[in-house]
């Protein structure tokens, strides 16, 4: 039953993934995305042909929707949202005396970001936490900095 309505609604499906999609690979993996997904429809084969057309559309423009999104939001958190922190009148050992107040963490972030030059990314994976949590907490140790330097 499964490959009789397979056969019927492939041609329609490709032909929608093609239109909304970027490119032929992206195509490909919605139209997948869509299957796996009927497969846990119990009843979609009884459904009239265009109610099975529509869902299978339906299915393939959200994931589609879902895809851009998540591509929005890692463009968001690049390495370019990386906060700068560039303080030229302090000597270097006066800088390594304010890391001292960072937690290790932070400590390290800052280190291996600014005096090793490694991205986010290459951190994450070195400290095996996500490219985002060391933004996050970069982000809060240069807060802490500016903060120190301001008192002083």
């Amino acid at each position: 039953m499964f490959e009789i309505h397979h056969q019927l609604l492939e041609q329609d499906i490709r032909r929608f993934a093609l239109s909304i999609a970027a490119n032929v690979h992206e195509a490909s993996d919605l139209m997948q995305y869509a299957w796996e997904k009927s497969l846990h429809v119990m009843d979609l084969s009884d459904w009239p042909y265009h109610k099975q057309k529509a869902w299978f559309y339906r299915v393939m423009k959200n994931q589609l929707i879902d895809i851009r999104r998540k591509d929005k939001r890692q463009a968001a958190l690049s390495e370019g949202d990386e906060p700068v922190f560039l303080p030229t009148e302090f000597h270097t050992f006066e800088i390594m005396d304010l890391l001292d107040d960072l937690s290790p963490t932070q400590k390290d972030i800052v280190f291996k970001r600014y005096w090793l030059g490694f991205t986010s990314s290459e951190i994450g994976k070195e400290l095996e936490i996500p490219a985002s949590t060391v933004r996050y907490q970069l982000t809060k140790a240069v807060q802490r900095l500016r903060d120190l330097l301001k008192e002083e």
